[in-house]
């Protein structure tokens, strides 16, 4: 299973209160000012060409509940930014993260108030760009991409106020997706945990193979479909929305309706706990038991077992999360964006180009309190990556992500929590068989439109 993605937002609705605060980025005003969103800003912040002027001021740098464990690093990093940029001073600030944090950081960027450095998530740089509250980096520096894994470069792109492309994030860290799984327990059902299946439908044929073999005595995934959609969709190539984001088109491919059929007959069968079928529990404690016979897929998850059961740990493998027709992962990875309204944003461009380059991203990810991988080239080359010693399940862990970053994109479908849930209420019906996964696919899809309207 995919760690599930973070969700926290309504995206369309935060558009929607973003627009009416401001009309995105223009290059002046009847009185000489330019403005970014609803906020007067230097001219140089907007409009074409490059950003000019010396790194130089006080700007404050906003990370995501990252202080209580990472503050000697980031001290650290911003001590060696102020020694090479005299005449910067930058203020850390720590947001917590919880499911208040993009309406705080709206009500930030209405009061033009938004921190000059700011690490987002994808669902809030998207709505910002929209309003025009960030810094259209790749105009403003067009040699900030070189560092960066192309594909995550080209693919984190917003859209401005106009749906034109915008480069107004740098990618950060991000995790990684592999198959996780108890290979006693594989070779029980007849399955070589060394050949993982290729595909959603060959993980869900294996999953088959285990439910008979188990005859209750464990299991092979969690049932609720909650942490499968839309990444299962993602993977499968099935496109869940329209291009402008509006409207739900998942319903449109057959393989939707195939894939609600596995789910339905895999929780008849005995695949999964009956229980978990609403339950938002990941696999964690009845994998570390050793009665689920697949993990997660998030990387951290193999160190969790270890520290956890030891026991199980030996017993565990580490094989491809299947790129089925995609033919390569999807990261989710944090960005950092430099606010359009900043009074210093040469400095706040400098920091946020120096927090993320290949040196300080590589040191962060060698930290052994941290699971996160980097989004630079130069970092997924380094040898604590590519040569690994030692072959154990952590280890092959990390050397599997470094080599998939290389070509993997952030193209996750984002789906709002409302969206999501109405789809896989009518996943559950099927699976519980009170419809049809026809009928469930189909509902699945209104429900979702009507939400779609209604956001915007």
């Amino acid at each position: 299973m995919r760690a599930r993605r973070l969700t926290g937002t309504v995206a369309g609705v935060i558009a929607l209160a973003l627009t009416a605060a401001g009309c995105g980025l223009s290059g002046g005003s009847d009185d000489g000012d330019a403005t970014a969103g609803g906020c007067k800003v230097d001219q140089g912040n907007v409009g074409s060409g490059k950003l000019t002027g010396k790194a130089e001021g006080k700007i404050t740098f906003q990370t995501t509940n990252l202080k209580k464990d990472f503050g000697d690093f980031f001290n650290g990093v911003i001590k060696a930014f102020e020694k090479a940029h005299p005449g910067t001073s930058v203020k850390w600030i720590d947001d917590p993260g919880d499911n208040t944090f993009t309406q705080r950081n709206v009500a930030d960027a209405q009061a033009c108030t938004l921190p000059d450095v700011i690490n987002l998530n994808s669902e809030t740089a998207t709505a910002l760009t929209k309003a025009g509250y960030l810094l259209n980096i790749g105009v403003k520096d067009p040699a900030a991409e070189k560092p960066f894994v192309p594909a995550f470069w080209n693919s984190s792109t917003m859209k401005d106020s106009s749906g034109m492309p915008a480069h107004t994030v740098l990618p950060w860290y991000t995790g990684g997706i592999v198959l996780t799984y108890n290979t006693d327990l594989l070779e029980k059902a007849g399955i070589d945990p060394a050949k993982p299946p290729t595909s959603i439908f060959g993980l869900f044929a294996d999953y088959e193979k285990i439910a008979e073999a188990a005859d209750g005595k464990f299991y092979a995934t969690m049932a609720n479909p909650v942490w499968r959609i839309p990444a299962d969709f993602d993977q499968m190539n099935i496109k869940v929305l329209s291009d402008d984001g509006k409207t739900a088109v998942f319903g449109d491919d057959p393989r939707t309706t195939q894939w609600v059929e596995w789910m339905a007959k895999l929780y008849k069968e005995g695949a999964m706990p009956k229980d978990s079928l609403s339950s938002s529990n990941d696999p964690s404690t009845l994998y570390s038991q050793g009665k689920v016979a697949y993990g997660s897929t998030n990387p951290s998850f193999v160190r969790f077992v270890k520290q956890n059961s030891p026991s199980v740990y030996t017993k565990t493998g580490v094989g491809q999360q299947p790129f089925d027709a995609l033919g390569h992962t999807t990261g989710a990875p944090q960005y950092i964006g430099v606010a359009a309204t900043s009074k210093h944003a040469p400095a706040a461009l400098a920091f946020a180009e120096f927090l993320t380059d290949a040196e300080n991203q590589t040191a962060w990810c060698k930290d052994p309190n941290v699971v996160i991988f980097p989004t630079t080239t130069a970092s997924l080359d380094d040898p604590f990556f590519q040569k690994v010693s030692g072959d154990d399940p952590f280890s092959e862990a990390r050397k599997l992500v470094a080599e998939q970053l290389k070509t993997a994109t952030a193209d996750q479908t984002n789906l709002s929590p409302a969206v999501q849930n109405a789809i896989v209420a009518q996943v559950q019906l099927a699976m519980q068989g009170k419809k049809s996964p026809a009928q469930a696919v189909k509902d699945a899809q209104t429900k979702a439109n009507e939400l779609l309207k209604q956001a915007g």
